[in-house]
């Protein structure tokens, strides 16, 4: 029995390590296959070439890889078009995006498929392999495969690859809004990514039910489908967009995004390169495109709009799972009465007590209480131990896996000795708390959060194994961990998604996860009679891969620390500071802020916007240095009614990159920049912040304003170039190869500010 019991706890780790290792295909060099497959040698090579350089808008590789990109596409024999125009998207950011389109023609008078992805990378300092260079290449690689098979769609295909997504998705913008084709598209598939590694996730853009593009997804039949309606979920609570977000928001198009998250750290850093995309998650792309691209050029676009919803997650060998939101009550309702009679049984077979039961509640308790406050101030811990930590603005660090590894094996040796603590209570009593926890658990999703209805899948298998032990003395070790699986399989790879996802501040959801899954495996677990040597055992690996992570915390080549360093004159002054936004400086950097100060919120210069609403943190005094101030031509000043319209072209006399104006605290009826009308929604919400323009070709900004005539408009203009580090008039050195420049700030800049004033 004791071996049984053994090599059962061997099929449960390893059921866990399969919860992931079957999430994605393995990259196999595969440059000989058949010509109508894809090739992952080729994507790869697509990759290697788009990703040689930062190629932002307005960089010098951003035209290289557009017109490689173009060159491709022709190569493919199609015949090739740009889009070219001003938008300033939702966000406030204006830019001149260059689409690139191409069109395969169907047989049919169908709406047409439309892949997508874009090839700008991030500002500045990102070479873009995985974002979104990964996507441009599944599609070139997968439209190649496509087209050698010589078979005429029955719906046409187009081929876009967006622009200045980075800056405010106004590519998509541009076409939604603007482009002729936009009126043909039925759906979209869009192919991302938010890191350099881990599968990829699938996630529904629709502005109704999801029932028919589930139902059509499933058919297509991808082999590696990974995705649950949670995680849609909660991707709709975050302030995170995509291209395909302006197809569903202006053009009510559905779509399907396919996105890797893992390896966090490298997302729109100078570490998204070639070398560093994880070659498995480009494969997993490519496994989603195929089936998807010759399912949908040949299915019937005209039916994806629904008002039904799925519930849906993806198990191993079953690949997509989904049912109707009208089984969520009555699955629960199930739950709850097998859950109400196994009680009844229990208590008539004298295999349940009342006071047992309430003793069963304490383990619980005190399981989710003590990880739960772990997790919680696990950030806030780590940031004070490695301050260093804290320039990491996504919230994961290089060694973030250990960390996630480190504390699930010490919430699940917290566990395991407290429930060894209750060894005496017979483990049918103590699994009636945790079964009454997950049914709550399931009531709360099923009323406030229906995409994770599909947790109460493994609590039907725990009241499976509930109904075993209450009716046997001995149960078998490997029926219970099989009744266990979907519960490994379901939630195990959470425990690691969340916190990749949302950054180790969500520590918490490894250490609040854990507990859950493990009463969901109690069953098993009560037979053990050495629970205080595994927790023993997991205290020992929480240890080791503790000493592990501090060896790792060090920053150093190949793990650089996020650093930043700014000159900034304010023309009204006529004075000038170096900033930096980092919480801990390096030699680099440092030499330039001796004598340095925290900025007040009294001074004269400011911080722009940034994503993680990041501001300096420590400035000095700065010699003056020759910049040239942007000249300011007020074009029309005049007063109609009550409201006066201002019209003034801003142009650089310098080489820049980026202009963001600010004004003070007025509302604005009406305002636009380049002919570009700015939303009366943005123009509510936007606060001071007026427009980011992100120049191309050093052009000039116009911009037009009407407000109450009354009013005093107060225009402050801040303008910016990245080339601090190679200007002739600065000397400031080559940032060292440990250290990366910082991202989501503007960096490596030098920065000019002035405010002009209309009474």
């Amino acid at each position: 029995m004791k071996i049984s019991r053994s090599l059962a706890l061997l099929f449960l780790c390893f059921a866990v390590y399969w919860s992931y290792k079957s999430l994605m295909p393995a990259y196999k060099i595969n440059a000989d296959v058949a010509p109508t497959s894809f090739s992952n040698e080729n994507a790869l090579k697509h990759v290697e070439n788009i990703s040689k350089e930062p190629h932002a808008v307005g960089f010098p590789g951003h035209a290289r890889v557009r017109n490689y990109i173009i060159a491709e596409l022709k190569k493919l024999g199609l015949e090739t078009f740009t889009q070219e125009g001003y938008s300033s998207g939702d966000w406030g950011n204006l830019s001149k995006a260059t689409n690139i389109l191409a069109r395969i023609n169907g047989t049919s008078e169908g709406k047409a498929l439309v892949l997508l992805s874009h090839y700008d990378s991030n500002p500045h300092s990102s070479y873009g392999a995985s974002d979104a260079g990964s996507g441009v290449a599944t599609i070139l690689e997968g439209v190649r495969a496509f087209l050698a098979k010589n078979e005429a769609p029955k719906n046409d295909i187009i081929v876009l690859i967006t622009d200045a997504e980075e800056l405010g998705l106004n590519g998509a913008d541009l076409f939604v809004n603007k482009h002729p084709w936009a009126k043909d598209v039925g759906l979209v598939l869009n192919f991302e990514a938010r890191g350099s590694g881990g599968p990829s996730y699938m996630l529904i853009e629709t502005n109704r039910g999801n029932g028919n593009l589930i139902k059509e997804f499933t058919k297509a039949n991808p082999k590696y489908p990974v995705a649950n309606s949670l995680a849609y979920s909660i991707y709709k609570m975050l302030p995170n967009d995509t291209d395909l977000t302006v197809f569903r928001e202006d053009g009510d198009i559905e779509g399907f995004n396919f996105a890797f998250i893992d390896d966090h750290f490298d997302y729109h850093t100078a570490l998204d390169t070639y070398e560093r995309l994880d070659r498995n998650s480009l494969a997993h792309q490519g496994s989603y495109l195929m089936p998807l691209l010759h399912h949908f050029s040949n299915a019937d676009l005209n039916i994806l709009k629904s008002l039904d919803d799925l519930v849906y997650f993806n198990l191993p060998f079953f690949g997509l799972i989904s049912y109707p939101y009208e089984w969520i009550w009555p699955m629960l309702a199930l739950a709850v009465i097998a859950f109400i009679s196994l009680i009844i049984f229990g208590f008539k077979k004298a295999a349940l007590n009342a006071k047992d039961i309430f003793k069963g509640f304490l383990p619980l308790l005190l399981a989710l209480t003590i990880n739960g406050a772990i997790g919680y101030f696990f950030w806030k811990v780590l940031t004070w131990w490695y301050p260093q930590f804290k320039d990491m603005l996504h919230g994961f660090t290089y060694n973030g896996h250990t960390y996630i590894f480190m504390f699930a094996m010490l919430s699940i040796g917290i566990c395991l000795w407290l429930y060894h603590q209750f060894r005496k209570t017979s483990t049918s009593n103590l699994l009636v708390a945790p079964v009454l926890v997950w049914l709550v658990i399931c009531a709360v999703v099923a009323s406030y959060l229906k995409g994770a209805s599909f947790f109460i899948v493994p609590v039907f298998g725990v009241l499976a194994a509930f109904m075993v032990i209450v009716n046997q003395e001995k149960p078998n070790p490997f029926l219970l961990v099989f009744l266990a699986l979907p519960a490994l399989f379901i939630y195990a790879p959470f425990i690691k998604m969340f916190p990749v996802g949302l950054g180790l501040k969500m520590m918490v959801a490894v250490t609040v996860f854990v507990p859950l899954l493990f009463f969901l495996t109690l069953p098993f677990f009560g037979l053990l009679k050495n629970k205080d040597q595994l927790a023993y055992f997991t205290l020992f690996l929480f240890l080791g891969f503790g000493i592990l992570s501090h060896i790792n915390s060090n920053l150093n080549k190949e793990r650089p620390k996020p650093s930043s360093l700014l000159y900034v004159y304010d023309a009204d002054s006529d004075s000038a500071v170096w900033a930096t936004y980092d919480q801990k400086t390096i030699g680099w950097n440092s030499q330039f802020l001796k004598d340095g100060k925290e900025p007040g919120q009294s001074e004269s210069f400011k911080t722009l916007s940034s994503k993680y609403l990041t501001r300096f943190t420590q400035i000095a005094e700065a010699p003056k240095k020759e910049i040239a101030t942007p000249w300011i031509d007020v074009t029309l000043d005049t007063v109609i009614g009550n409201e006066r319209i201002l019209e003034l072209c801003v142009t650089p006399k310098r080489n820049v990159n980026r202009l963001d104006i600010y004004t003070n605290e007025i509302a604005l009826n009406s305002a636009k920049a380049n002919n570009i009308p700015l939303s009366d929604y943005y123009l509510k919400n936007r606060k001071k912040r007026l427009i980011t323009h992100y120049l191309s070709n050093n052009e000039f900004t116009e911009l037009g304003m009407s407000y109450p005539k009354d009013a005093v408009l107060e225009l402050t203009f801040y303008e910016a170039s990245n080339d601090l580090l190679t200007h002739p008039e600065f000397t400031v050195p080559k940032r060292p190869e440990n250290s990366i420049p910082m991202p989501f700030v503007l960096n490596d800049a030098i920065l000019v500010t002035k405010t002009m004033r209309f009474e």
